[in-house]
């Protein structure tokens, strides 16, 4: 297919222009575009519809039916995102609070840290597990009532958790909480998929991603700061506000954003709002979905494909150090150095830093990088170039990682630690946009089980950082693999068969 330009078009339909040549991927001509700008005498009869700048090919081509999600104004798309965006946060938000809460729960429960340790074991693990089940939930019952569905669940178990008098009914509110709070970052491909163009894509991941990877320095910087004041319980119950704010949210701006485009006009009564937002109308118009049987087993299907299954690979020998430092950098810091809360707090910054110098250098990088790559392949556009990223990627993870080790091992001054956390930090996120945007190109109709596969790879903990470094280093190899076969990988296994896109 071919790439847009770098300079980013409005997704709103603008007009009608004539085109010379559309390249479409042999495989899946569903993703194909063009970018080529034509002129009169070579224009064919075919016309497609065009982003404002004239000549960028709008993929998918939207529906003349203002029920189509892509025809949708730019601010109401960038609404649903900034809401997705903060639901997914709210994910790891809760559940790296618990790294934060240790030192205090240790006394409170009076329970060595071990065994503290396990809500957080269990939190992580059932995020990744949650994330596989509410995806084939969405694509059966509808986007919109189970992302709001699990939001309340989530609120109730954070209640729960602030509530909780035994650290038996504790650890049971954060393992339920896991399970239900990870709908945002599991399901948020599925709704970029479902509302944006294929040109702008890339630098809506960027967006979602932004709040998916400073959560967990966010979520450890605000606990420590409340304990500073206040007991742990206070860490839920600002949770629980945060939780209550995205449910009003929801209500207010998000709708249904599936659109079968394969069903022919006219289409069912799309019913009323409040229908859509508790499902009802979803389960009316759920034969245009698949069968149950069919969306369930949807994530076994998307795992299936090897191209998927090798990058899920990459992304845990990476992520897992990730969630490895961040959840022992604080025992670190309180037993090297002598931080409390206070100074822990303020260390986490560092983080959230170097989510935000992630975003920005992605912004204009992952465009770049397709259109140099299209540049060189006569305007074509295939998606293992958005994997070029990662190496960079990977080489700032593998420095930093290695230097973080050796540096508490030698003590080195704190700022340093804090420079080589947040350069860590730099390396996720590019890697992350890379990774989520060569999956939604390359199968954009299992969008939802792709997310929610990348999602269940963010668990795990590992202590040696020389290893962690190594196992970084050697994750790069998954990546060439990918880029010299992974196209002929696509297309000997084909797309991802579903009843519905």
């Amino acid at each position: 297919m071919d790439v847009p330009p770098r300079k980013q078009a409005p997704g709103q339909p603008a007009k009608r222009v004539p085109i010379s040549e559309i390249h479409y991927d042999e495989n899946n001509p569903k993703t194909g575009t063009s970018t080529v700008a034509t002129s009169d005498k070579e224009a064919k009869d075919a016309t497609v519809k065009s982003a404002a700048d004239g000549h960028t090919v709008l993929i998918p081509q939207p529906h003349d039916n203002a029920d189509d999600p892509m025809n949708w104004p730019q601010y109401r798309k960038n609404v649903v995102l900034f809401v997705i965006t903060c639901i997914s946060f709210l994910s790891d938000y809760a559940s790296s609070q618990g790294i934060a809460a240790l030192v205090p729960q240790v006394a409170y429960w009076n329970l060595p840290p071990n065994t503290i340790q396990h809500n957080l074991v269990g939190n992580i693990f059932c995020l990744a597990a949650g994330g596989l089940i509410s995806v084939a939930l969405a694509s059966y019952f509808g986007r919109l009532p189970v992302i709001l569905v699990y939001q309340c669940l989530a609120l109730g178990f954070g209640v729960w958790s602030g509530a909780a008098t035994t650290f038996e009914s504790y650890l049971a509110a954060r393992i339920l909480q896991g399970l239900t709070a990870t709908v945002g970052i599991s399901s948020g491909l599925m709704w970029i998929k479902d509302i944006f163009f294929f040109h702008e894509q890339a630098r809506k991941i960027n967006w979602w991603s932004l709040g998916i990877i400073a959560s967990p320095y966010v979520g450890p910087m605000v606990a420590s700061l409340i304990l500073w004041r206040r007991s742990w319980q206070w860490c839920y119950w600002v949770l629980t506000l945060l939780s209550g704010v995205c449910i009003v949210l929801t209500v207010l701006f998000l709708d249904e954003p599936f659109y079968n485009r394969d069903v022919p006009e006219p289409r069912p009564y799309k019913g009323t709002r409040l229908q859509r937002l508790v499902g009802i109308e979803q389960w009316k118009n759920r034969h245009v979905r698949g069968s149950f049987g069919q969306c369930i087993i949807r994530p076994v299907i998307a795992f299936s494909k090897l191209p998927l299954a090798l990058l899920i690979v990459y992304y845990f020998l990476n992520f897992a150090w990730i969630i490895s430092v961040n959840a022992t950098v604080s025992i670190y810091l309180t037993n090297l150095y002598g931080f409390g809360p206070r100074e822990l707090g303020i260390f986490y910054i560092a983080g959230i830093l170097g989510t935000l110098i992630g975003w920005f250098v992605g912004h204009w990088l992952h465009d770049m990088v397709a259109h140099i790559y299209a540049k060189r392949h006569n305007n074509r556009f295939e998606p293992e170039a958005r994997l070029w990223v990662t190496y960079p990627a990977t080489v700032i993870m593998f420095v930093a990682v290695l230097l973080f080790g050796y540096a508490l091992q030698t003590q080195w001054h704190y700022m340093v630690i804090a420079v080589l956390f947040a350069a860590q930090v730099v390396g996720i996120m590019i890697a992350t946009v890379g990774i989520d945007a060569y999956l939604l190109d390359a199968y954009p109709e299992g969008s939802g089980e792709a997310g929610a596969w990348t999602n269940f790879e963010r668990s795990g903990l590992v202590r040696v950082f020389g290893a962690q470094a190594g196992i970084t280093g050697a994750s790069i190899l998954v990546i060439i693999f990918l880029q010299v076969l992974g196209k002929r990988l696509r297309h000997a296994q084909g797309q991802m068969k579903f009843a519905t896109n």
